[in-house]
C-alpha cells in the first residue's frame, strides 16, 4: 500500500495561486468547483481543500499531517502546531499581507489610544484583543462575518481588516492608522508527521521545491556568447546569483556565459551587455531556483 502525506491547501482567495505554485514546483493539482479533494499527479500525496482559518485545527487533531495556512490564522487559532517553513506569496503577488486598523476618513480617531470604549469589527478577534491589551486600550471587539469594510461608521467605529495593497480600504473611504499584524503563508505540521521519517522527508522535499519555485518567480536565466577578450568586462556587468557558468565553444575565441539574474534588472542589463560585445543573448524563464 502506498504511503501518503495528507496535506491541506487553502480554499478561497489563495487557492488558485497555490495551485499555480504547486504546478511550478512539479505537481499538477486539479479540482472541480464543488470538490474538496483535488486530484494530484502524485500517489504519495492526499490533498484536501480547507479554509485557512480552520487549517491549524485539522493539523493539530491529526486529520491532516500538514497544511498551508496564513501565519495570522495559525496565531489566531492558538493551536499547537509547528511552523516548518515560510512561503511568502499572496493572492496578487509575492508579498506579505497586513491586518490594519482602519477608520472612516473623517473620523476623529487618530491612533489606537482613541479607541477607548469604541466598537471594532474584525474576523481576527483574539489577535485584535491582544493588540489592544498591549496598547492598554479597552474597546469592544466584535466578530465580523464579512463585508467588514462596509461597517463603519454605523455598525463599528473602526475595523481590523486584511489588506494586500490597501486599495479596498481606500475604495471604502477608510484610512489606515496602524498595522496590527503582518502575515504570510506558512507550512504547518503536527508532531506525529515530523516524527515519521518518511512523512518528514516527503514534506521537506515538497517545501524545497515550493520555495525554489517562489525564488524563480522573480528570476530569469540569461545566456550569451562572449569573446574571451571581452569576458572580464561582461562579468563585471552581470549581477550573478552565484558564479556564472562559462563554457568553451567550438570557436576557441568565444565562450558561452550562463547565469541567473533578477527579472527586474533585465531591461537595463541586456542593452549594457550588447554594448559590451555580448552576442546571441537569450533570456529564458525559470520554474525553480534551488540555492
Amino acid at each position: 500500500m502506498t504511503k501518503k502525506l495528507k496535506i491541506g491547501l487553502p480554499k478561497g482567495s489563495l487557492q488558485e495561486s497555490t495551485f499555480e505554485l504547486f504546478k511550478k514546483a512539479g505537481w499538477n493539482v486539479k479540482s472541480s468547483s464543488r470538490s474538496y479533494y483535488p486530484a494530484v499527479d502524485d500517489d504519495e500525496l492526499e490533498i484536501m481543500l480547507i479554509r485557512a482559518q480552520e487549517m491549524a485545527r485539522y493539523v493539530e487533531s491529526n486529520v491532516l499531517d500538514c497544511g498551508l495556512s496564513g501565519s495570522d490564522w495559525v496565531q489566531e487559532s492558538g493551536c499547537r502546531v509547528r511552523t516548518v517553513a515560510d512561503l511568502v506569496y499572496a493572492k496578487q503577488g509575492l508579498r506579505k499581507v497586513r491586518w490594519v486598523l482602519a477608520v472612516p476618513e473623517d473620523s476623529k480617531i487618530k491612533s489606537a489610544k482613541d479607541l477607548k470604549g469604541k466598537r471594532i469589527a474584525t474576523e481576527l478577534v483574539k489577535t485584535t484583543e491582544k493588540y489592544l491589551k498591549a496598547k492598554k486600550v479597552k474597546a469592544k471587539v466584535e466578530f465580523s462575518w464579512g463585508a467588514t469594510e462596509a461597517k463603519p461608521p454605523e455598525l463599528a467605529d473602526a475595523i481590523v481588516e486584511l489588506t494586500e495593497t490597501g486599495s479596498s480600504i481606500k475604495a471604502n473611504h477608510l484610512k489606515i492608522i496602524d498595522t496590527v499584524l503582518e502575515s504570510n503563508t506558512v507550512v504547518i505540521a503536527n508532531p506525529a508527521c515530523l516524527d515519521d521519517p518518511w512523512k518528514k522527508e516527503k514534506l521537506n522535499n515538497l517545501i524545497l521545491l515550493l520555495q525554489g519555485a517562489l525564488v524563480a518567480e522573480t528570476k530569469v536565466g540569461l545566456k550569451m556568447n562572449v569573446l574571451k577578450s571581452r569576458l572580464r568586462e561582461i562579468l563585471n556587468i552581470l549581477p550573478a546569483l552565484q558564479t556564472p557558468t562559462i563554457a568553451e565553444l567550438s570557436n576557441s575565441d568565444w565562450v558561452d556565459v550562463d547565469t541567473v539574474v533578477d527579472e527586474s534588472v533585465v531591461r537595463d542589463l541586456i542593452p549594457k551587455l550588447k554594448r559590451a560585445g555580448a552576442k546571441g543573448i537569450v533570456e529564458y524563464p525559470l520554474n525553480k531556483v534551488i540555492a
